[in-house]
């Protein structure tokens, strides 16, 4: 293959975030599955989790494939940066927040809470992504949305990552300093009660970006392979199947770990985090490196029109597949699954329901949030994105000529 240089939209790489939000839905509601599948599947379904590690490895290389080359240390720059991640990230996520309080208020749900005792505080909390910092309060408000916080530290991280990459050459690095800092912050503060900021090794490992800095620099170290050496081959490995084969071997390995204490996964033992946050980062880089370089029949359904559209409305179905949206839903399918019999009842019949069947369901749900997210992205999240980055938000729009 001759050297060639990557475009800056590549379809697959949108076709796999729909994978990514998808393995991670799977990990949630693998219980529905209990009476069709072993327990070593499902347990091996729990830590399918590892949806996140692609969006971080995926976030690492996108950003540092965009702004390596073309980062200024200069105000306007890092204006018109925070501004285009304002555009991508925030909306969506600002309205489901407002929108998970003001389902507390009305259903007192204490999932919500996680039992603070002060919900205007911990909804400022949630919007301004500091929940993230603290164990006790890492899922409240849209409980998955931890992970945004992991995704904005990076993001304001990543020029000061770049400056002191190209600078002073410390990219190999800075993983460790960041990793040791968040070790330093969990021997300080793991001795206070302050509803577990940096609480705990485990917790710092696993749901803050310090710990999970590694991610994002494999992502990175991708990018700047690509920027040197283009997508240009000259060997026939076929890396794009290597890495998914990789990919899934790591959470096997992690179902096959204990389960700490007071932890819900593979992934809290120590040896999951390790392979969680590094074997599989890596793993991964090479499954991306894959769908840059080579043509194969997994690229092209990920370059799919319509998995592409899966792709751009992942994030809505990432926010909402767990948590109030999911909740309505799941009462909705058992309100017509009674309803059925009801009917059956007046009918004189015997019939086996649509509705009976967890598996079933879940199926049924899977789709309606999936056209929930497309009309949300259609309707809300692109074009408020469109606006926020042609507006005068931070720095004034340029005109165009």
């Amino acid at each position: 293959m001759s050297q060639k240089t990557l475009q800056n939209y590549v379809p697959a790489l949108t076709g796999v975030r729909a994978l990514a939000a998808y393995l991670v839905f799977i990990s949630h509601y693998e219980y529905a599955f209990d009476e069709s599948f072993p327990q070593g599947v499902k347990r091996f379904l729990q830590e399918f989790h590892f949806g996140v590690t692609i969006f971080f490895v995926l976030s690492g290389f996108l950003i540092a494939y965009r702004y390596y080359d073309n980062f200024y240390l200069t105000k306007d720059w890092f204006k018109q940066y925070f501004k285009n991640r304002v555009a991508r990230i925030y909306p969506m996520y600002f309205f489901l927040t407002i929108g998970a309080f003001i389902y507390y208020y009305f259903s007192g749900d204490p999932q919500v809470t996680a039992g603070f005792k002060q919900p205007f505080v911990l909804l400022l909390m949630n919007i301004t992504f500091l929940r993230g910092f603290f164990q006790d309060l890492k899922f409240t408000g849209i409980a998955q949305g931890w992970s945004l916080t992991v995704e904005e530290c990076f993001y304001f991280s990543a020029p000061f990552i770049f400056l002191v990459a190209k600078k002073y050459n410390k990219f190999y690095i800075q993983p460790l300093v960041l990793t040791g800092l968040g070790a330093l912050l969990v021997l300080i503060f793991s001795h206070f009660n302050w509803y577990g900021f940096f609480g705990s090794f485990t917790f710092m490992m696993v749901y803050t970006f310090l710990g999970r800095c590694f991610e994002f620099f494999v992502g990175i170290q991708l990018a700047l392979i690509i920027h040197k050496k283009g997508i240009g081959r000259t060997n026939n490995l076929w890396y794009t199947y290597i890495g998914i084969v990789m990919v899934f071997i790591c959470p096997f390995i992690m179902s096959r770990l204990s389960i700490p204490q007071g932890w819900t996964a593979g992934l809290h033992n120590p040896w999951g985090i390790v392979t969680n946050n590094y074997l599989l980062a890596i793993s991964i880089a090479i499954f991306f490196y894959g769908l840059l370089t080579e043509s194969t029949i997994l690229k092209k359904i990920l370059s799919n029109k319509f998995v592409e559209l899966l792709g751009k409305s992942s994030y809505i179905f990432y926010l909402i597949h767990l948590g109030y949206m999911y909740k309505y839903l799941h009462e909705g399918v058992n309100w017509l699954n009674d309803k059925v019999f009801v009917w059956y009842d007046k009918w004189g019949v015997e019939w086996h329901s649509p509705f009976e069947y967890d598996w079933l369901n879940l199926i049924y749900i899977f789709i309606i949030l999936n056209g929930i997210s497309i009309l949300l992205f259609k309707t809300i999240e692109e074009p408020l994105n469109h606006y926020i980055r042609k507006s005068d938000f931070l720095i004034k729009a340029k005109k165009a000529d």
